[in-house]
């Protein structure tokens, strides 16, 4: 055959191998709404920037009729883009063949992908949609499974990690998102489970939907093993790509700076804090009123929404947030806001991202089945990640600091490196109410109007101890601030830490509270 001929036979080749498991697939992943595994890798890169690799790959089974069936590309596509003139490595399953199950070379595409982005230092994204194991290959599609897990876990915290459901991830194929640093799911579209609906029934006898037992909704706010919810696939690319401008490419950097922009609210800061210290408010509005142009990016929105976590930029720079939520649950700790906050704290010590935190809160949540689900462990999980943190760290006090949760929330014991608070920070073992029934209680018992007593006795413990002062006093805060100058503070807080360098006892690794 001459060149030209060679190059026409190339073309039908791809074209056909392009087409994955046919037009009635294709017509039938569409009738589902949902996008086929190249329109979405096209739609989150850059235009023409997208590169296939083992485009004609073909899996090697032979049982079970394998030998006779031709998977175009073994069911996933693997390649490298940009995103915003980034690099990126990518891979999508398409469920149009087979199901988008996963056998040893479909696997083996896979990891060669991941390989790719470890070595070169880029961000891997995976789009997950995929009837899980490919039974025909046995243990094959375990060992497939495995070595894509391996992969997660020695890749993580070295490069970003990205994963979208957008379709079924059953089984075992549950874990590879679950070690990756993001989720991203899609109303009515992802569906998550370790166990179908249909396993339930014959062994616990239970009826539950595919949507009820693993759906979007439930994983972004039941769950929390989802960090993005949205309602279409093209609101969840964007979604990406817009947290792909707050993080660094791998370890080794920092996010990219942006021209620096003054923020949107123009008001007092003051003003969005009630003057009644048992009144609620929304931090986000504060936080919203301290970043580069009101931009803030929250991450686990419908998740343990007691505490605020997400990203946001101080002229320019890239900050993780962490923020007490006082309009739910008064802004506690608990088993869930603990996990939370632990994993996000960790997230930007390992890829350099500043951590400011927001405190608003009493402690942590009480109670019997709080005790029971193990809040002991999982609100160490804070404690821990704050101390191991070495980026820099600061703390502003907004209103209530009370107990545990004082300690927790990055204070100058754990390693803080700046510690403020408003004149309305409330610094104490517990709060003026519950601290004056057990200090004052003769006093308060003998008195001819107890209820009176006991209002002046709280009045007398919040003036001493209910104050920022205190703490002040002995060098744990190093300034008491005027609201409206948190933002001017914290920018010159970054600055004077920008070259901070913390050098740990040489270990292994240590044992977090898992």
């Amino acid at each position: 055959m001459s060149l030209k001929k060679h190059i026409l036979d190339l073309r039908k080749r791809k074209e056909k191998v392009e087409m994955g498991g046919g037009e009635k697939a294709i017509e039938k992943q569409v009738a589902m709404g949902k996008m086929t595994a190249r329109e979405r890798i096209l739609a989150i890169l850059d235009q023409d920037s997208f590169t296939e690799y083992d485009l004609f790959v073909e899996h090697e089974a032979k049982d079970f009729g394998m030998d006779k069936k031709q998977l175009h590309g073994d069911g996933v596509i693997i390649g490298t883009g940009t995103i915003y003139g980034a690099p990126i490595c990518v891979f999508a399953q398409d469920f149009t063949v087979a199901g988008g199950s996963l056998g040893l070379m479909h696997a083996r595409k896979i990891t060669k992908i991941m390989d790719h982005a470890l070595k070169m230092r880029v961000p891997l994204i995976g789009i997950n949609d995929s009837g899980g194991a490919r039974i025909q290959e046995g243990v094959n599609s375990l060992a497939g499974y495995g070595e894509i897990f391996y992969r997660n876990t020695i890749a993580s915290g070295v490069i970003p990690q990205i994963s979208v459901i957008l379709g079924p991830c059953a089984g075992g194929a549950v874990y590879s998102p679950a070690l990756t640093d993001f989720v991203f799911v899609v109303d009515n579209i992802s569906k998550m489970f370790i166990t179908g609906p249909g396993v339930i029934k014959t062994v616990l006898g239970e009826e539950i939907s595919m949507e009820e037992l693993g759906g979007a909704r439930v994983h972004a706010e039941t769950t929390g093993n989802a960090h993005f919810f949205a309602n279409s696939e093209q609101e969840c690319f964007e979604q990406i790509k817009k947290l792909i401008t707050f993080i660094p490419w791998n370890n080794s950097k920092k996010a990219k700076e942006f021209p620096p922009k003054e923020p949107l609210y123009k008001g007092n800061i003051e003003d969005l804090i009630p003057s009644d210290p048992r009144n609620p408010y929304d931090v986000r509005d504060v936080i919203k009123g301290i970043v580069d142009d009101g931009d803030f990016f929250e991450i686990q929105e419908l998740f343990a929404a007691n505490i605020v976590i997400g990203f946001g930029r101080l002229n320019g720079q890239t900050i993780g947030f962490v923020a007490n939520q006082p309009m739910v649950l008064a802004g506690v700790l608990d088993c869930d806001s603990s996990d939370k906050a632990a994993r996000f704290i960790r997230y930007c010590d390992s890829f350099n991202i500043p951590i400011v935190t927001l405190e608003d809160m009493p402690g942590y949540l009480p109670g019997a089945d709080q005790e029971h689900a193990g809040v002991i462990r999982h609100g160490a999980k804070v404690l821990y990640a704050y101390s191991e943190a070495t980026v820099p760290k600061i703390t502003v006090i907004l209103r209530k600091a009370y107990g545990g949760g004082y300690i927790a929330m990055n204070s100058r014991h754990l390693g803080a490196d700046f510690m403020f608070a408003w004149p309305t920070a409330e610094i104490a073992v517990m709060g003026p109410e519950g601290a004056a029934n057990i200090i004052f209680k003769k006093e308060i018992d003998a008195a001819e109007n107890p209820e009176e007593m006991r209002k002046l006795k709280v009045q007398e413990y919040r003036e001493k101890f209910a104050n920022p002062y205190v703490a002040a006093a002995k060098g744990y805060i190093d300034s008491v601030i005027e609201p409206n100058e948190t933002r001017n503070i914290l920018l010159h807080a970054l600055e004077v830490s920008e070259g901070k360098d913390i050098v740990h006892p040489d270990k292994k690794h240590g044992i977090p509270p898992f």
